[in-house]
């Protein structure tokens, strides 16, 4: 039986989303010590949270129940991509466990991504819990046009075509969302429409490094582009004062969402 056809996240449900909850914090730390210890620092802003490759491989599932009391979100960013079957046993996994939030990458097709789907209706079922938020990876933010041409060998579309139809795929399969870059986010709003989640990271305040991210933008401009949520992570890790480093990129999402106050 296909569960994918229940109902998407509405974007009514986004809009009642504080501010400071849309705001994905990456937690890329060696140890599940350093990442709770940020965590506890934030926590005062309600901040949300991603737990990726590094951390969830040096501290698993632990951690990410360690941090659900600190933040709003807990985000399990492992870009699953592999054979169907093998997407969906780690799928129910995850779910079964709790994880709320979790993401299989895009390029690993439409059965994968329908597995995927199929997994966590059926997990979530079995647990008697909603279906969590599946969110595919369209195009990392590090990836540039060139590599689009030269690397991927798609010469026949630009980086932000390539993304749109990525997303576009991801919809018809059920997912709830895509992580891209707030530089396509409006251009997928419009193909994908307001009940898709768009998650995007490579976002740098205004002034900061750009580091190794090639599509990058500023808090305030993604959340124009019609953003849902953003991730950051260097920029308020790295700061000598995480908690006024998020906190100053929270004031840029309110003013840019027209100074909301939740």
């Amino acid at each position: 039986m296909t569960l994918s056809s229940g109902p998407v996240t509405s974007k009514s449900a986004t809009d009642k989303v504080s501010v400071a909850e849309r705001l994905f914090v990456a937690l890329d730390y060696p140890d599940a010590a350093s990442a709770l210890s940020v965590a506890e620092k934030l926590a005062p802003l309600g901040v949300s949270y991603k737990v990726g490759m590094q951390l969830f491989y040096a501290a698993g599932m632990s951690v990410v129940r360690q941090l659900q009391p600190y933040g709003k979100k807990v985000f399990v960013d492992l870009k699953l991509h592999d054979i169907p079957n093998t997407v969906a046993g780690a799928v129910d996994s995850l779910v079964r466990q709790g994880v709320e939030f979790l993401n299989v990458h895009t390029q690993g097709g439409p059965e994968m991504m329908q597995a995927a789907v199929d997994a966590a209706y059926k997990a979530a079922d079995a647990i008697g819990k909603p279906a969590p938020k599946l969110i595919a990876v369209t195009l990392l933010t590090s990836l540039s046009e060139r590599h689009v041409r030269e690397f991927l060998f798609v010469e026949s579309a630009s980086a932000q075509e390539y993304v749109q139809h990525l997303a576009l795929q991801a919809k018809k399969c059920g997912m709830h969302g895509v992580v891209c870059s707030a530089q396509e986010a409006a251009l997928i709003r419009k193909a994908c429409g307001p009940d898709f989640l768009l998650v995007t990271p490579g976002i740098r305040p205004s002034g900061t490094d750009t580091q190794d991210q090639q599509r990058v933008i500023t808090p305030a401009q993604a959340l124009k582009n019609d953003s849902d949520y953003l991730v950051v992570g260097r920029p308020i890790t790295g700061a000598a004062d995480p908690l006024s480093a998020a906190r100053g990129i929270v004031e840029e999402m309110r003013g840019a969402l027209g100074g909301a106050t939740e």
